[in-house]
């Protein structure tokens, strides 16, 4: 079997993993550099070989070529909804014309989309990340109601922002703050931790973390007993404390690997401009930007962009950081897989004591911990 031997499928790297499947080893590699940065892949070279092989290694999704031997790109489709063990997983023809023929092909076969060449790397990754997201967000209508509203209405207006951003138009607080209610109300009724697990998966990266981010908040402002409004608040700062990662390009975005200094410099700039987009919407309340314009910033002064230290630091900004900083440990990365929430919080107590408010970091851990004794509470009720 022909399987790329620098990213065979392996769960604890992190990556979603892609079945590519041409018989074109010129295709294969294009389509394997398209898709390097965001998906562990695998590539097979026939209907045969890429039957075994998803059955060994069950993939995510699949792109399978038009022009594959022996019987062709449908009959593999067809193949794979027949076969109990890949019959639901989402499949994109790659074909090398747009006609009727192609495309009733591709919907009598069972394809859930079709792509035309040439197509662009953009539009490669958005039909992969559309089908993948398909399935995360089908999985939330088992949800209790409240947990379900807080991921669709945040989606909702994290998907609108881009375009609102490229039109020049401001984000009205208003919008915002209507989205990030209902997530406020489940995590105020303890009702939010099926609803972490079903952002966790979702293949935009920038809103799962933004999502998780803004939970977190959410969760610690209840937890320090502030008012509802500052609980909003605090989880529309975290909504919205990386949109300048738009801007990014993805090549820096979804490197796998470090980051070389003109990179990190690209990649550091997200925080410029996040603040200078938020700046021109005039009703978003200033805390918002504080926590986009510090969330990077350190208590000893060796964060980012302003290097601020001690009491030049908002409070705000402290609870942003920590928050931002464990999410960070605990996502899914192209370049990493997650870290389990203890280990991350004893890293950030053990080498980023100096770094953090030491303060509040030990109520933030106290607060996890506890939420966790609550899960295994409840679990060993339910035994």
């Amino acid at each position: 079997m022909q399987v790329n031997t620098v990213d065979v499928p392996d769960p604890g790297r992190g990556k979603p993993y892609i079945a590519i499947v041409a018989g074109n080893a010129r295709q294969r590699s294009i389509l394997a550099r398209c898709l390097t940065s965001f998906y562990q892949f695998a590539e097979y070279p026939d209907v045969a070989q890429a039957v075994a092989g998803c059955r060994t290694h069950v993939p995510l999704l699949a792109l399978v070529s038009e022009q594959l031997p022996p019987g062709g790109g449908f009959d593999l489709v067809r193949r794979f909804r027949l076969d109990p063990g890949l019959a639901s997983i989402p499949i994109v023809v790659l074909a090398g014309k747009d006609d009727k023929v192609t495309r009733d092909g591709a919907l009598q076969c069972g394809a859930d989309s079709l792509l035309v060449e040439p197509f662009s790397r953009s539009a490669l990754v958005t039909a992969v990340s559309g089908l993948l997201n398909r399935g995360v967000e089908r999985k939330w209508k088992t949800l209790r109601p409240l947990q379900r509203q807080a991921l669709s209405d945040t989606l909702l207006l994290f998907n609108g922002i881009s375009n609102v951003i490229s039109e020049g138009k401001p984000i009205p607080y208003q919008g915002v703050s209507d989205a990030c209610q209902p997530l406020v109300e489940a995590v105020a009724n303890d009702d939010f931790k099926e609803m972490l697990d079903g952002v966790k998966d979702h293949d935009n990266y920038s809103f799962a973390h933004s999502m998780r981010v803004a939970t977190y908040l959410s969760l610690f402002g209840c937890n320090l007993r502030l008012p509802k409004e500052e609980q909003i608040l605090l989880a529309s700062g975290g909504l919205l404390h990386d949109i300048g990662k738009m801007s990014i390009p993805h090549q820096v975005l979804n490197k796998p690997g470090r980051l070389n200094e003109a990179e990190r410099a690209v990649m550091e700039g997200h925080v410029t401009a996040s603040v200078a987009y938020l700046e021109h919407c005039q009703d978003l309340p200033k805390g918002i930007i504080t926590i986009a314009a510090q969330h990077h910033e350190k208590v000893d002064g060796t964060g980012y962009p302003r290097g601020l230290a001690g009491s030049k630091l908002n409070r705000l900004a402290r609870i942003a950081c920590i928050v931002d900083v464990f999410t960070a440990l605990t996502d899914r990365r192209v370049y990493k897989p997650p870290i389990e929430a203890e280990a991350a919080l004893k890293f950030m107590v053990d080498e980023m004591d100096s770094q953090l408010d030491a303060k509040l970091l030990g109520l933030f851990r106290q607060m996890l911990l506890d939420a966790s004794g609550d899960i295994h509470r409840q679990m060993e009720r339910s035994a």
